[in-house]
Formats: C-alpha cells, structure tokens, sequence
C-alpha cells in the first residue's frame, strides 16, 4: 500500500479506521482524498465516507464514481457484516477538519473539537482557528471566565474530532472559495463548461 501524500492527521477508531484502511488507497488512486468514515444507525446502518478533491471540492459525479469504485472493493472485505447504506459525500461548508493544511485553509473561522485525552481539565473546546505551527494549532476563544487565557493550543495528535462550526461568514467564505474554482476550472455556476469566443 502507497503512502499518501497528504495524509489525514486526526484520524478514525475501531472499525470507522478498519473501512478507512480499506478505501483510502481506493480513493486516493481516483485522485480523490478521503477525508473521514463514520458507520451510523441511520437508515438501518449507513456508511458515510467523505472524499474530497485536492482542492477540496467534490461534485455528485465524482461521489457516484468513487461509490461504483468502492462497492465491488467492500463487498469483498466485508468489513461490516449484513446490509448497510453506502453514502459518499462531500465534506460539507461545516467540515471535519483532518490534515494540518485545513486548519491552515480554514484559518479565521470558527471549530469545534474534542481531544482525546484531557486538556486542560476538559476534552472539549470551541474557538477561531488563528494560526498552526509544526504540529500544533492555535484557538481563540470567547472568554467565560476572566481568569482564562483566551488563546489555547493544542497538538494535532491529541485531537479527535474538530469540525467546522457553520457562520455566516463561513457560508460566505466558501461560496467565494466555490465561485473562484468554477471560474478557474472554466466552469459557470451550474458547472457547465463555458468558453469565450
């Protein structure tokens, strides 16, 4: 199995890494990159598996050809026993964040995380991305308490989940974001490819 190029820092447990292991090398030879597997009760049992492209976006033929990609793969392994529900998705405007880059991508706005193990005496933070340095991201929170710092910083390694919190300003962000990519793919705003003449 090829090493990524980008590999995901905050990655899955259990039996979300087992099927992470199984299509990530799958995904990443479509030129895709996955960015989380969650196995949920919804629907009987769904398997949600986001991918995105390089510039982090993804449209519903690309999902529908990674989804065509994996089935035949996970029916051979069979990581989750009887039926369940195949979804692939884009991240969403309020994403997980995954690698390193993302909080760099996504710096000035706000996320939700939870660690792995206590920090602070909480496992549980909320604030504005400010800045990364080596492997360590920087927060600014809203102050509860006086006595707080309001910047914290904590190592990617002892993340394990940090999500996008959807704002206004993060709508904003990333329908510019989406807008700029459709115009440098020389698509228009239905994803037809336009031409000048």
């Amino acid at each position: 199995m090829t090493k990524s190029k980008h590999p995901r820092d905050i990655t899955e447990s259990g039996l979300d890494a087992r099927i992470a292991a199984i299509v990530e090398p799958e995904i990443e030879a479509l030129g895709f990159r996955l960015v989380r597997v969650q196995l949920s009760g919804q629907n009987g049992v769904t398997m949600q598996i986001m991918a995105e492209r390089p510039d982090g976006m993804i449209d519903v033929s690309e999902c529908e050809a990674i989804s065509r990609a994996l089935s035949p793969l996970l029916d051979i392994e069979e990581p989750v026993q009887g039926h369940y529900h195949l979804e692939i998705s884009s991240p969403g405007i309020d994403r997980p964040l995954v690698r390193l880059s993302d909080f760099e991508t996504w710096a000035g706005h706000i996320a939700k995380l939870e660690t792995t193990q206590m920090v602070n005496g909480r496992k549980r933070f909320k604030g504005t991305i400010l800045s990364t340095d080596d492997n360590k991201v920087t927060f600014r929170k809203e102050l509860d308490n006086k006595n707080e710092d309001r910047d914290f910083t904590i190592c990617i390694e002892d993340m394990a989940s940090v999500k996008l919190i959807l704002t206004d300003e993060l709508i904003r962000e990333a329908l510019r974001r989406d807008k700029a990519l459709r115009q440098a793919n020389g698509l228009d705003s239905d994803g037809e490819i336009t031409t000048q003449g």
